[in-house]
């Protein structure tokens, strides 16, 4: 794939297919458009090309809306590229930016500088100042500089349209399945494993604190999780606890620890991948180091279970 941050690197080619978006989280919807944008590209004999930004518009545009992150650019690049995009422009979004009216982003962005045969957008798509260019206007824009416009239609999951919004607030209520189902991908984030307080060690559950390489990456709702993680090439199942740690330390700061299931490794200071595969119950405070081994032990137990399934299933 072909990766552009400056539009003054990319060469002119009138026979282009472009999609414009966020595609935060690049969920089920977002593929359709882009499998939209690729097949009217072979149609065509054409390339296929991506738009998007860096970083989120409304964290820009809205300065006191404190929104979490989907999928960092580098989770984009790669999302993108296994979906085939092959060319992939990143727009630094700045304030001076989000002022460019939407006709004068389409011809200095677009038509001057990429090429545009057809331009494919989602259902609900705005874009310029103040959001208002819409599919009408951006019609209007076609016929007067000779493109075709093609909206893609929502995708549905019972009746419900899927948007980066809904997977949000599902992983923020602790509906990893919803959110799951919603996005087409196991939910992940990549990490750096620090030290922490060695609880685990004195409980004989060893565990990796996870320090989240993207701090605007959201963070599932607390609780314990049955996850997928890949450290230095290597697959894992492991037990993921997200949470404030209340029975022993109570602490301040939301701490993610990753408990790798047979595994017996030093990975301080290693990058680890996690996916979120189960969730499989609220964080609780326990009255007793005891009771909480105890509940661990129930906890390994249902994911070993479910991870048997998975094996047996696929």
């Amino acid at each position: 794939m072909n990766f552009y941050t400056d539009r003054d690197n990319i060469e002119h080619d009138p026979n282009t297919v472009v999609t414009i978006g966020t595609f935060d989280g690049i969920h089920k919807g977002h593929v359709d458009i882009l499998h939209t944008v690729i097949n009217k590209a072979n149609e065509l004999n054409g390339r296929n090309f991506v738009i998007t930004f860096e970083p989120h518009p409304r964290t820009v545009v809205s300065s006191e809306y404190k929104m979490k992150i989907l999928t960092t650019i580098d989770e984009k690049k790669e999302l993108f590229e296994k979906l085939n995009v092959e060319n992939l422009l990143v727009i630094n979004f700045t304030s001076e930016f989000s002022q460019m009216n939407y006709e004068d982003f389409i011809k200095t962005y677009i038509l001057d500088k990429i090429g545009a045969k057809h331009i494919v957008i989602g259902y609900d798509h705005k874009f310029g100042k103040n959001r208002s260019g819409d599919e009408n206007k951006l019609r209007e824009l076609g016929k007067a500089y000779g493109f075709d416009v093609t909206v893609v239609s929502a995708v549905e999951e019972s009746d419900d349209p899927i948007s980066s919004t809904k997977i949000r607030t599902a992983l923020e209520e602790g509906d990893l399945e919803k959110a799951n189902n919603y996005l087409g991908w196991d939910y992940s984030f990549t990490g750096k494993v620090v030290e922490g307080s060695s609880r685990g060690r004195i409980i004989g559950f060893h565990t990796a604190n996870v320090e989240l390489i993207d701090s605007n990456k959201l963070i599932p709702a607390r609780g314990v999780y049955l996850v997928r993680c890949y450290v230095e090439g290597e697959k894992y199942f492991g037990l993921m606890n997200i949470g404030y740690r209340p029975t022993f330390e109570d602490d301040k700061n939301i701490v993610v620890e990753v408990h790798l299931l047979d595994f017996n490794k030093d990975i301080y200071g290693k990058q680890i991948k996690v996916e979120l595969l189960n969730r499989i119950r609220n964080e609780k405070k326990f009255e007793s180091k005891e009771a909480l081994v105890h509940q661990i032990n129930i906890d390994k137990d249902k994911a070993l279970e479910i991870i048997n399934n998975l094996i047996n299933s696929g």
